[in-house]
């Protein structure tokens, strides 16, 4: 029996049941990475031997009786992430060398709950772009199109998925690095609350490993099932025990409802700054018809909705504010006249983040004010609704396309060019106020390629979200491996 494309809830329990050892999941693991990875190239750190120990002692823990969540099953970490002993370079070739002494905080977690560490996977230069290359380690290939991105940043943990290289992964979102490999590679993916999951150890070479409260950034589970990312963020979310851990557990809500029947859902499947492509509007409504299907009380509109414009803005405005905080003095004053150059009529989003990357701390203090009025109003949402289904990104996965740089790019949707980084106000809906969204499968485009929508709900209420996943992965399917 293959075991490599089967989920981390049924390899627990064919652990437990002594159908299988860890050491032959792992072995087997290998295998198909040895075999397969030369064209995905999602692995770019493999670190087999002690992965091959790692899964000796689980099997050993497993005869004693052990019954940790993870324990025996092969998992890849994003390359982002330290791990001790295996280098941590975020694809700049300027810390190919830099090698962390200790593991951050999740890897820490992973091993407590008895994984078996694979190796790291790939991502973009600085983790800055929606598709997965760099100078050190090359470009990671759409596991359904090699000709295609994986996405970014969390590429390489997604293809890795999609192609059997372990049953789980733990990547980040900022802009979408979670959601947008999955929706591209066909699997499913959650960006929990923001600070419910935290970053220690996932931070750019060589800065120090400290417990910092990250802006709009947040680490999370990737899996083939929605069972599966419950599973992992179970592991993950609690408290950094050198800061909040010391005085404070979490216990999240349950999620709101069980069947699809009792829940109040809002479909958004247009944004006023950027059309919504063919594809991937299809499968908006196909999850909307289920859930009208089984019952689900569907709204198309809801005056609740913050306006989408302004949080979009406001998304691009703190983004590139964190962005730029490192830059050269030089290049921060070019920056600075080119924004005062600006027509204080321009509301595109170029505009936008151009303003973001030299605001002030004034001017950064009012547009988080202006956040904390967004998060009220989604507050005020979700008492009328249980969560919004939206895209996570225009299209399926697009070509690769490492040409220029990224502020010179275009996506491609339905034959028109818009500014590459556009698209990401649908990764922002979320990002923006903090909110958790789980990315799930959504069928697939004319071409054959997956399409995935996100499911957004209440701040700390994930389990909602995370539930109605499982139930939609019933009614209109789940993951399926490329062809």
């Amino acid at each position: 029996m293959e075991w490599n494309l089967r989920s981390a809830e049924e390899l627990s329990a064919a652990l437990r049941a002594g159908e299988v050892t860890s050491v032959e999941l792992t072995d087997e693991a290998i295998a198909r990475i040895e075999r397969d990875d030369k064209v995905i190239n999602a692995i770019c750190v493999p670190d087999f031997d002690r992965a091959r120990a790692a899964a000796r002692r689980a099997d050993q823990a497993l005869a004693r009786g052990e019954d940790r969540p993870l324990l025996g099953i092969p998992v890849t970490v994003k390359e982002s992430y330290n791990m001790a002993g295996l280098p941590t370079t975020w694809g700049m070739p300027q810390h190919a060398n830099f090698v962390p002494a200790e593991d951050a905080v999740q890897v820490s977690r992973l091993k407590a709950a008895g994984a078996v560490l694979l190796g790291k996977t790939n991502v973009p230069l600085m983790l800055r772009d929606i598709q997965s290359f760099n100078e050190i380690y090359g470009t990671t290939n759409n596991p359904w199109d090699h000709g295609r991105t994986s996405g970014g940043s969390s590429g390489g943990s997604a293809a890795a998925l999609a192609s059997g290289f372990g049953a789980l992964s733990i990547g980040s979102d900022l802009a979408g690095s979670l959601r947008t490999p999955a929706h591209f590679c066909g699997i499913y993916a959650h960006k929990p609350t923001l600070g419910l999951a935290p970053t220690r150890g996932m931070a750019p070479p060589p800065t120090p490993a400290l417990p910092a409260d990250l802006d709009l950034a947040v680490v999370g589970p990737m899996a083939r099932t929605a069972r599966d990312l419950t599973l992992l963020l179970d592991v993950m979310a609690a408290p950094d025990p050198l800061t909040h851990g010391i005085a404070y557990n979490v216990a999240l809500p349950p999620a709101r409802h069980n069947r699809l029947s009792d829940f109040r859902v809002l479909i958004i499947e247009d944004h006023p700054l950027i059309p919504t492509g063919s594809a991937v509007r299809a499968a908006v409504n196909r999850v909307a018809e289920a859930l009208v299907d089984e019952g689900a009380r569907v709204e198309r509109h809801s005056p609740l909705l913050p306006d989408p414009t302004e949080a979009a803005t406001l998304y691009m405005q703190l983004m590139l504010s964190n962005a730029a905080a490192s830059l050269p003095i030089d290049v921060y004053e070019q920056l600075r006249t080119h924004a005062a150059a600006l027509s204080p009529d321009d509301r595109s989003l170029d505009a936008a983040r151009l303003c973001g990357m030299v605001l002030s701390h004034r001017d950064w203090v009012e547009t988080n004010n202006r956040r904390e009025l967004h998060r009220q109003s989604w507050r005020q949402l979700f008492t009328e609704f249980d969560a919004v289904v939206c895209p996570i990104a225009p299209t399926p996965a697009f070509p690769h396309n490492h040409n220029g740089g990224l502020e010179n790019r275009h996506i491609d949707i339905d034959g028109i060019d818009y500014p590459y980084f556009d698209q990401l106000v649908w990764a922002g809906m979320a990002t923006m106020p903090g909110l958790p969204a789980t990315a799930i499968p959504a069928g697939r485009s004319p071409e054959g390629l997956p399409v995935g929508v996100q499911l957004i709900g209440p701040m700390f209420e994930d389990r909602t979200p995370l539930r109605l996943a499982e139930l939609l992965e019933q009614n209109i399917g789940g993951f399926q491996p490329p062809k």
